[in-house]
């Protein structure tokens, strides 16, 4: 009876947390895809015209654009943060002298707005007040690197910027996980001379797939979103070679003042998410916890 009682007072205090669930999360979803289903411009409209701003949406240039400049931050950032996460994970994990402070000083970035870092890469590349003029008043007059202003080159400078930004949180997770690798086992593979890079490979690299998948979900949610950093350091630009479908939203939603094309857009990013991430935390928590369970 006690234990019942206890049951019903822990499933009554999380009543706050299950109404912010499905009215705050659940409900603007569906509130959006309703929407987004109607003919609503300034102001929401109870109407029905079924997928007329999908196809709309679909045959826009800008948003056909923002899809594909997405895709190239996302592969480019998530493959990028990975790898170099990993690899200063494993420069950290040698104890090497200073640990702490290159911990810190690697994580920093992560501290930061994406707003700070955009303004700050925003600068350093900008042609004519960062590197390429520092450059120039060095003497070297031919050195060029506009990168920033060229519309097909931008969006690799935009993921460089979340790189950086990104590295260090990934480092953390992995360092984590490196740190609870059992020494015994570099041991043995001393003792049996398998080279340093076939264990990290081999062995440490699968070990640590849960952390890995981890760091991916944050990442993956991070390129979803990304709008700020966008802003912050190209405003889109030059023309709609840096436009990302965030931005994409919030230009219909507050400025073009087109509701029902807006929420379309963020149903089809909402999709996008559930399923690339779904099968993702499908095989990480079940198929895991059923493996854990055998």
């Amino acid at each position: 009876m006690k234990l019942r009682l206890r049951d019903l007072t822990a499933q009554f205090a999380l009543l706050p947390t299950w109404a912010i669930v499905v009215f705050a999360y659940i409900g603007t979803i569906a509130w959006s895809i309703r929407i987004s289903l109607s003919s609503s411009r300034i102001l929401p409209s109870d109407d029905f015209v079924g997928l007329k701003s999908y196809y709309r949406l679909f045959s826009t240039d800008r948003w056909i654009i923002s899809v594909q400049n997405v895709a190239i931050f996302g592969v480019i950032f998530i493959i990028g943060a990975l790898v170099i996460g990993f690899l200063l994970a494993v420069m950290l994990d040698q104890r090497i002298k200073g640990e702490s402070l290159f911990r810190t000083i690697f994580l920093y970035p992560y501290a930061m707005s994406f707003v700070v870092t955009g303004l700050a890469w925003q600068w350093i590349l900008n042609p004519s007040l960062g590197l390429q003029q520092m450059m120039h008043n060095l003497g070297w007059e031919s050195f060029t690197f506009d990168w920033l202003a060229r519309g097909d080159r931008a969006i690799y400078l935009v993921a460089f910027a979340g790189i950086w930004q990104a590295s260090g949180l990934v480092m953390a997770i992995l360092l984590a996980g490196l740190r609870g690798i059992d020494e015994d086992l570099w041991k043995a593979a001393r003792i049996d001379g398998i080279p340093t890079w076939r264990v990290y490979l081999h062995i440490v690299i699968p070990l640590l797939a849960g952390m890995f998948a981890t760091a991916l979900v944050l990442l993956a949610t991070a390129v979803v979103k990304v709008y700020d950093l966008v802003v912050a350091m190209t405003g889109g630009g030059p023309g709609v070679s840096t436009e990302v479908p965030a931005k994409f939203v919030i230009d219909y939603l507050f400025n073009r003042q087109n509701i029902a094309l807006a929420t379309a857009a963020s149903t089809v990013m909402f999709i996008a998410v559930l399923v690339v991430l779904t099968p993702l935390l499908y095989h990480q928590y079940i198929i895991g916890r059923r493996r854990a369970a055998a």
